[in-house]
């Protein structure tokens, strides 16, 4: 089965989707198109990797991943076609790939192909189509373009442990207003050893000691902290929203202070 993602800071007022698939069924009419995201904040390329990151691997291997995101191709940041873990991502090199992926992919391909419009403000449509087309076909990516010796580099803020101290920030909220943070559990249990903790933030009416493994662990409209699906340390309220009552964003810092 033939799957195209779409991932973008579109909306969906505008026709730049539509046109998008539109260019997709007129060559693959069979073809699966699923929408991942049209809502990341317009250039927001932390917010869109993070949601890129957290869901590619639930597809099935061989899908065509299309990045609508800051696609202005350059000599820096050229339209590039990338294998990663068996999937496919388009867009250009602008240093998203870098945030999405955890080690070097597979296969780096600077993608070089003559578009069918004279107007070079909507590659998602006349570039990323032809090279998904191109690949959902069965033709080799090296006819795309020459090989990329590497990807562009952006660096993503890593937490920091001192001692029996972490020290994270928010990379994420999502439509609940849950606070995501960069803390993985991996991290918490190496540092914390299974000792007792507090939770911090900007915020110091509020404080969390506990672990709770599911959002009704505690009463409602009561903070609490989880480590979701990702992997990540969330800090959130049984139905209700915590950014809004912590006055917290992304970038706003978590810490957590173990003690024996």
């Amino acid at each position: 089965m033939a799957v195209i993602t779409i991932t973008s800071d579109w909306g969906l007022k505008d026709p730049y989707l539509a046109s998008v698939k539109g260019a997709i069924l007129s060559h693959l009419p069979d073809v699966t198109i699923v929408d991942i995201s049209h809502q990341i904040t317009p250039f927001d390329m932390n917010q869109a990797s993070f949601v890129l990151r957290n869901s590619f691997r639930s597809f099935p291997a061989g899908t065509v991943h299309l990045i609508g995101l800051n696609t202005e191709a350059s000599i820096e940041t050229p339209h590039t076609l990338v294998l990663y873990d068996g999937h496919y991502f388009i867009g250009a090199d602008n240093g998203i790939f870098s945030l999405i992926f955890d080690r070097d992919p597979e296969k780096i391909i600077e993608i070089d192909v003559i578009q069918d419009s004279d107007y070079f403000t909507f590659s998602e449509r006349d570039v990323f189509v032809k090279v998904a087309i191109h690949i959902l076909s069965g033709q080799p990516a090296e006819k795309l373009g020459l090989p990329r010796p590497s990807l562009t580099r952006m660096i993503s803020f890593q937490p920091v442990s001192n001692g029996s101290v972490i020290k994270g920030k928010v990379i994420y909220v999502d439509v609940y207003e849950n606070l995501i943070t960069n803390i993985s559990h991996y991290l918490f249990r190496s540092v914390g050893k299974g000792n007792r903790f507090t939770i911090t933030f900007r915020n110091p009416q509020y404080v969390i000691h506990t672990l709770s493994t599911s959002y009704s662990d505690v009463p409602e409209g009561e903070m609490l902290a989880i480590f979701g699906t990702s992997g990540l340390l969330e800090i959130a309220m049984n139905r209700g929203n915590a950014s809004s009552l912590l006055g917290m964003e992304v970038d706003d810092p978590v810490r957590i202070e173990f003690t024996e």
